[in-house]
């Protein structure tokens, strides 16, 4: 459970990164934002961590058989309008990794910029090729390896992160983000 509550505390950092004022630009997206998820239970669940990210995807990645997923609580902040959820991959009841997918309703700003405040955030963090939109990766002192994207989704940003074990390099965690991103 030790990574559990490092990967919520990476989590909740990233959030905060994100949480500054609102961008006064208006998403590239002419698309009208989702309802709430307490509005539409679809939007809820196509946002849901572990149908975007199936176990069977993280154990490929980490070379671990019969990993299991299983949702993390929910974390709501009122503050900035993030909704979050997440997903634990478990080996034997021991945290593997985890993927929080945060929405960010009601506001208006561009992934870009989200990915930018994030690095600016975390020292020693490094940008990552092969996202439309710009992606992290970054080591924290809890020596836990993070990878986070964003993207709009119905003109809602959308901020994506997987966190592993400090072991894991951008090169491995890339394609579990990017399968995240492209199942949102």
């Amino acid at each position: 459970m030790r990574t559990l509550a490092v990967v919520l505390v990476a989590f909740a950092a990233l959030t905060a990164c994100s949480s500054g004022d609102k961008p006064s630009s208006t998403p590239s997206s002419s698309a009208p934002p989702k309802p709430s998820s307490s509005a539409n239970p679809a939007a809820a669940a196509s946002l849901d961590p572990c149908k975007l990210l199936p176990a069977a995807a993280v154990s490929k990645a980490l070379f671990l058989d019969n990993l299991q997923a299983v949702a993390g609580p929910v974390q709501d902040t009122t503050a900035n309008g993030g909704k979050a959820r997440s997903c634990e991959y478990q080996l034997n009841g021991k945290a593997a990794g985890a993927l929080a997918v945060t929405r960010y309703e009601g506001r208006q700003g561009k992934p870009a910029e989200m990915v930018a405040s994030i690095k600016k955030a975390k020292p020693g963090a490094k940008d990552v090729a092969g996202f439309p939109d710009g992606a992290v990766y970054y080591v924290d002192e809890q020596k836990t390896a993070t990878l986070a994207s964003a993207e709009l989704v119905s003109g809602t940003p959308v901020l994506v992160n997987y966190t592993g074990p400090a072991k894991m390099t951008p090169e491995q965690i890339a394609p579990l983000v990017k399968q995240a991103l492209d199942a949102s």
